[in-house]
Protein backbone atom coordinates (compact mmCIF):
# COMPACT_ATOMS: atom_id res chain seq x y z
CA UNK A 1 0.00 0.00 0.00
CA UNK A 2 1.24 3.80 -0.96
CA UNK A 3 1.90 6.03 2.08
CA UNK A 4 -1.57 7.73 2.81
CA UNK A 5 -1.50 11.13 0.96
CA UNK A 6 0.41 10.00 -2.15
CA UNK A 7 -0.49 9.04 -5.18
CA UNK A 8 0.61 6.14 -6.76
CA UNK A 9 0.68 5.79 -10.79
CA UNK A 10 -1.34 2.76 -12.13
CA UNK A 11 -0.89 1.00 -15.59
CA UNK A 12 -1.55 3.46 -18.10
CA UNK A 13 -1.81 1.10 -21.52
CA UNK A 14 -4.96 1.39 -24.08
CA UNK A 15 -7.00 -1.46 -22.30
CA UNK A 16 -5.67 0.58 -18.30
CA UNK A 17 -7.40 2.53 -16.05
CA UNK A 18 -7.48 6.20 -15.33
CA UNK A 19 -7.92 5.93 -11.55
CA UNK A 20 -7.92 3.53 -9.02
CA UNK A 21 -9.45 3.58 -5.48
CA UNK A 22 -8.54 0.67 -2.90
CA UNK A 23 -10.06 1.04 0.70
CA UNK A 24 -9.89 4.60 0.69
CA UNK A 25 -11.23 6.85 3.94
CA UNK A 26 -11.41 10.06 4.96
CA UNK A 27 -11.66 11.13 8.03
CA UNK A 28 -11.62 14.82 9.10
CA UNK A 29 -9.73 16.63 12.11
CA UNK A 30 -12.58 17.09 13.71
CA UNK A 31 -13.74 13.33 13.56
CA UNK A 32 -16.28 13.33 11.07
CA UNK A 33 -16.35 10.34 8.90
CA UNK A 34 -16.62 11.55 5.49
CA UNK A 35 -15.96 8.72 3.19
CA UNK A 36 -15.35 5.20 2.71
CA UNK A 37 -14.01 2.47 2.67
CA UNK A 38 -14.30 3.39 -1.25
CA UNK A 39 -13.01 1.16 -3.97
CA UNK A 40 -13.37 2.34 -7.38
CA UNK A 41 -12.28 1.86 -10.83
CA UNK A 42 -12.65 4.70 -13.14
CA UNK A 43 -11.37 3.01 -16.96
CA UNK A 44 -9.51 5.48 -19.71
CA UNK A 45 -11.74 8.04 -21.67
CA UNK A 46 -14.75 6.73 -19.79
CA UNK A 47 -17.28 9.54 -18.33
CA UNK A 48 -19.05 8.41 -15.08
CA UNK A 49 -20.83 10.60 -12.15
CA UNK A 50 -20.73 10.64 -8.56
CA UNK A 51 -24.65 10.86 -7.45
CA UNK A 52 -25.38 11.03 -3.42
CA UNK A 53 -27.12 12.92 -0.57
CA UNK A 54 -24.91 16.20 0.50
CA UNK A 55 -22.35 15.42 2.82
CA UNK A 56 -21.84 11.98 1.37
CA UNK A 57 -18.16 12.72 0.31
CA UNK A 58 -18.22 12.64 -3.19
CA UNK A 59 -16.38 16.16 -3.48
CA UNK A 60 -14.05 14.38 -0.69
CA UNK A 61 -13.05 11.71 -3.67
CA UNK A 62 -12.71 14.33 -6.30
CA UNK A 63 -10.12 16.09 -3.90
CA UNK A 64 -8.35 12.91 -3.01
CA UNK A 65 -7.96 11.94 -6.83
CA UNK A 66 -6.47 15.32 -7.33
CA UNK A 67 -4.30 15.04 -4.80
CA UNK A 68 -5.75 17.89 -2.76
CA UNK A 69 -6.38 16.35 0.07
CA UNK A 70 -4.76 12.85 1.14
CA UNK A 71 -6.57 9.94 2.35
CA UNK A 72 -6.82 8.96 6.19
CA UNK A 73 -5.85 5.26 4.60
CA UNK A 74 -6.22 3.41 1.86
CA UNK A 75 -4.42 3.69 -1.86
CA UNK A 76 -5.71 6.67 -4.50
CA UNK A 77 -3.88 5.19 -7.85
CA UNK A 78 -3.73 7.04 -10.61
CA UNK A 79 -2.57 6.95 -14.46
CA UNK A 80 -0.26 9.22 -16.56
CA UNK A 81 0.93 8.92 -20.01
CA UNK A 82 4.29 9.86 -18.57
CA UNK A 83 6.40 10.90 -15.62
CA UNK A 84 6.51 13.94 -17.25
CA UNK A 85 3.10 14.47 -17.48
CA UNK A 86 2.28 13.51 -14.44
CA UNK A 87 4.50 16.52 -13.35
CA UNK A 88 2.60 18.70 -15.21
CA UNK A 89 -0.79 18.66 -14.82
CA UNK A 90 -2.16 15.54 -16.10
CA UNK A 91 -5.53 16.41 -13.55
CA UNK A 92 -7.85 19.30 -14.58
CA UNK A 93 -10.41 20.26 -11.71
CA UNK A 94 -13.35 22.80 -12.08
CA UNK A 95 -15.22 23.81 -9.11
CA UNK A 96 -19.13 24.17 -8.40
CA UNK A 97 -17.87 28.17 -8.61
CA UNK A 98 -15.96 29.29 -11.44
CA UNK A 99 -13.18 31.20 -9.01
CA UNK A 100 -12.14 33.24 -11.96
CA UNK A 101 -9.69 36.30 -10.96
CA UNK A 102 -11.98 39.92 -11.60
CA UNK A 103 -9.21 41.89 -12.64
CA UNK A 104 -7.56 40.41 -15.42
CA UNK A 105 -9.49 39.21 -18.55
CA UNK A 106 -10.50 35.60 -19.58
CA UNK A 107 -7.48 35.16 -21.39
CA UNK A 108 -5.16 35.79 -18.63
CA UNK A 109 -7.39 33.52 -15.96
CA UNK A 110 -7.01 30.76 -18.55
CA UNK A 111 -3.44 31.34 -18.88
CA UNK A 112 -2.81 30.75 -14.97
CA UNK A 113 -2.33 26.79 -15.08
CA UNK A 114 0.34 27.19 -17.66
CA UNK A 115 1.97 30.34 -16.14
CA UNK A 116 2.49 28.01 -12.69
CA UNK A 117 3.84 25.10 -14.89
CA UNK A 118 6.25 27.97 -16.35
CA UNK A 119 5.12 27.46 -20.08
CA UNK A 120 6.79 29.08 -22.49
CA UNK A 121 4.98 32.42 -24.26
CA UNK A 122 3.97 30.77 -27.59
CA UNK A 123 3.11 27.77 -26.44
CA UNK A 124 0.67 29.22 -23.42
CA UNK A 125 -0.74 31.46 -26.39
CA UNK A 126 -1.31 28.93 -28.67
CA UNK A 127 -3.09 26.28 -25.37
CA UNK A 128 -4.97 29.17 -24.36
CA UNK A 129 -6.50 29.97 -27.94
CA UNK A 130 -7.46 26.52 -28.44
CA UNK A 131 -9.15 25.91 -24.67
CA UNK A 132 -11.14 29.52 -25.68
CA UNK A 133 -12.08 28.05 -29.31
CA UNK A 134 -12.95 24.35 -27.48
CA UNK A 135 -15.55 26.01 -24.68
CA UNK A 136 -17.39 28.60 -27.18
CA UNK A 137 -15.43 31.88 -25.76
CA UNK A 138 -12.68 32.56 -28.44
CA UNK A 139 -14.77 35.98 -28.93
CA UNK A 140 -14.53 36.83 -25.62
CA UNK A 141 -10.60 36.55 -24.53
CA UNK A 142 -10.28 39.83 -23.75
CA UNK A 143 -13.50 40.54 -21.85
CA UNK A 144 -13.59 40.50 -17.72
CA UNK A 145 -15.34 37.60 -15.58
CA UNK A 146 -17.98 40.69 -14.48
CA UNK A 147 -18.76 40.92 -18.29
CA UNK A 148 -20.06 36.95 -18.67
CA UNK A 149 -23.29 35.46 -17.81
CA UNK A 150 -23.04 32.28 -15.10
CA UNK A 151 -22.55 30.05 -18.41
CA UNK A 152 -19.81 31.97 -20.02
CA UNK A 153 -17.89 31.97 -16.37
CA UNK A 154 -18.79 28.26 -15.97
CA UNK A 155 -16.85 27.82 -19.62
CA UNK A 156 -13.77 30.27 -19.00
CA UNK A 157 -13.17 27.92 -15.75
CA UNK A 158 -14.23 24.83 -17.87
CA UNK A 159 -11.44 26.09 -20.28
CA UNK A 160 -8.89 26.80 -17.42
CA UNK A 161 -8.90 23.47 -16.33
CA UNK A 162 -8.50 21.62 -20.45
CA UNK A 163 -5.43 24.20 -21.36
CA UNK A 164 -2.76 22.07 -19.37
CA UNK A 165 -4.38 19.22 -21.84
CA UNK A 166 -5.19 16.63 -18.81
CA UNK A 167 -5.63 13.35 -18.95
CA UNK A 168 -8.35 13.59 -16.77
CA UNK A 169 -11.04 16.39 -15.84
CA UNK A 170 -12.78 16.15 -12.36
CA UNK A 171 -15.69 18.11 -12.25
CA UNK A 172 -17.76 19.05 -8.83
CA UNK A 173 -21.11 20.12 -9.62
CA UNK A 174 -19.95 22.58 -12.63
CA UNK A 175 -23.49 23.38 -13.42
CA UNK A 176 -25.87 23.61 -10.35
CA UNK A 177 -26.02 26.96 -9.85
CA UNK A 178 -27.10 27.85 -13.61
CA UNK A 179 -30.57 28.08 -14.89
CA UNK A 180 -32.14 25.00 -16.87
CA UNK A 181 -31.56 26.27 -20.39
CA UNK A 182 -28.14 26.80 -19.59
CA UNK A 183 -27.31 23.73 -17.84
CA UNK A 184 -29.04 21.76 -20.32
CA UNK A 185 -26.51 23.28 -23.49
CA UNK A 186 -23.72 23.31 -21.63
CA UNK A 187 -24.23 19.35 -20.72
CA UNK A 188 -24.67 19.33 -24.16
CA UNK A 189 -20.98 20.85 -24.96
CA UNK A 190 -19.53 19.01 -22.55
CA UNK A 191 -20.46 15.30 -24.31
CA UNK A 192 -19.39 17.06 -27.49
CA UNK A 193 -16.26 17.76 -25.96
CA UNK A 194 -15.93 14.67 -24.27
CA UNK A 195 -16.37 13.03 -27.41
CA UNK A 196 -13.61 15.15 -29.03
CA UNK A 197 -11.12 14.52 -26.81
CA UNK A 198 -11.88 11.99 -24.89
CA UNK A 199 -10.95 12.47 -21.42
CA UNK A 200 -11.68 10.93 -18.62
CA UNK A 201 -14.22 12.42 -17.04
CA UNK A 202 -15.17 12.39 -13.50
CA UNK A 203 -18.65 14.45 -12.48
CA UNK A 204 -19.94 15.08 -9.15
CA UNK A 205 -24.08 16.12 -9.38
CA UNK A 206 -26.90 15.66 -6.92
CA UNK A 207 -29.21 15.30 -10.12
CA UNK A 208 -30.48 11.97 -11.89
CA UNK A 209 -31.55 13.57 -14.53
CA UNK A 210 -27.95 15.11 -15.35
CA UNK A 211 -25.73 12.04 -14.56
CA UNK A 212 -28.25 9.78 -16.79
CA UNK A 213 -28.07 12.09 -19.58
CA UNK A 214 -24.14 12.82 -19.25
CA UNK A 215 -22.71 9.43 -18.18
CA UNK A 216 -21.48 6.05 -19.11
CA UNK A 217 -21.65 5.10 -15.30
CA UNK A 218 -23.12 6.12 -12.77
CA UNK A 219 -21.72 5.21 -9.08
CA UNK A 220 -24.45 6.04 -6.08
CA UNK A 221 -23.51 6.75 -2.92
CA UNK A 222 -24.31 5.96 0.40
CA UNK A 223 -24.98 8.80 3.31
CA UNK A 224 -21.87 9.87 5.54
CA UNK A 225 -19.31 8.06 5.20
CA UNK A 226 -19.67 7.57 1.32
CA UNK A 227 -19.73 4.00 0.22
CA UNK A 228 -20.87 2.80 -3.19
CA UNK A 229 -24.06 1.75 -3.01
CA UNK A 230 -24.26 0.54 -6.35
CA UNK A 231 -23.23 1.51 -9.86
CA UNK A 232 -25.68 1.60 -12.78
CA UNK A 233 -24.37 1.39 -16.94
CA UNK A 234 -26.56 4.18 -18.83
CA UNK A 235 -25.93 2.11 -22.35
CA UNK A 236 -27.43 4.75 -24.81
CA UNK A 237 -26.71 5.31 -28.07
CA UNK A 238 -23.99 7.90 -29.07
CA UNK A 239 -24.18 10.57 -29.56
CA UNK A 240 -26.90 11.46 -27.03
CA UNK A 241 -29.34 14.07 -28.54
CA UNK A 242 -32.75 16.04 -27.27
CA UNK A 243 -34.44 13.37 -28.31
CA UNK A 244 -32.31 10.93 -25.53
CA UNK A 245 -34.06 13.33 -22.60
CA UNK A 246 -37.63 12.60 -23.78
CA UNK A 247 -37.26 8.88 -24.81
CA UNK A 248 -38.69 5.68 -22.51
CA UNK A 249 -34.95 4.52 -22.28
CA UNK A 250 -33.70 7.86 -20.21
CA UNK A 251 -37.11 8.26 -18.45
CA UNK A 252 -36.45 4.19 -17.19
CA UNK A 253 -32.99 4.97 -16.52
CA UNK A 254 -33.89 7.93 -13.91
CA UNK A 255 -36.42 5.72 -12.42
CA UNK A 256 -33.57 3.11 -11.92
CA UNK A 257 -31.02 5.74 -10.14
CA UNK A 258 -33.81 7.27 -8.43
CA UNK A 259 -34.58 4.18 -7.20
CA UNK A 260 -30.85 3.52 -6.25
CA UNK A 261 -30.60 6.66 -4.56
CA UNK A 262 -33.44 6.63 -2.61
CA UNK A 263 -32.15 4.59 0.85
CA UNK A 264 -28.70 7.19 1.22
CA UNK A 265 -31.78 9.82 1.87
CA UNK A 266 -33.45 7.72 4.05
CA UNK A 267 -34.07 9.48 6.98
CA UNK A 268 -32.85 13.05 5.64
CA UNK A 269 -34.25 16.31 3.83
CA UNK A 270 -33.21 15.82 0.43
CA UNK A 271 -31.45 18.70 -0.80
Amino acid sequence: MAEPGALSEIDAGPAGLAVRLRGVTKVYDNGVAALGPLDLDVRKGEFISLLGPSGCGKSTALRLIAGLNAPSSGEVGVAHRSREAQAAHSIGFVFQEPTLMPWTSVRENVRLPLRIAHASPAEADARVAEALAQVGLADFADAYPRELSGGMKMRASLARALVTDPDILLMDEPFAALDEITRFRLNNDLLALWRNLRKTVIFVTHSVFESVYLSQRIVVMTARPGRIAAEIRIDAPEPRTEDFRTSPAYAGYCREVSNALAPSYAGQAVS
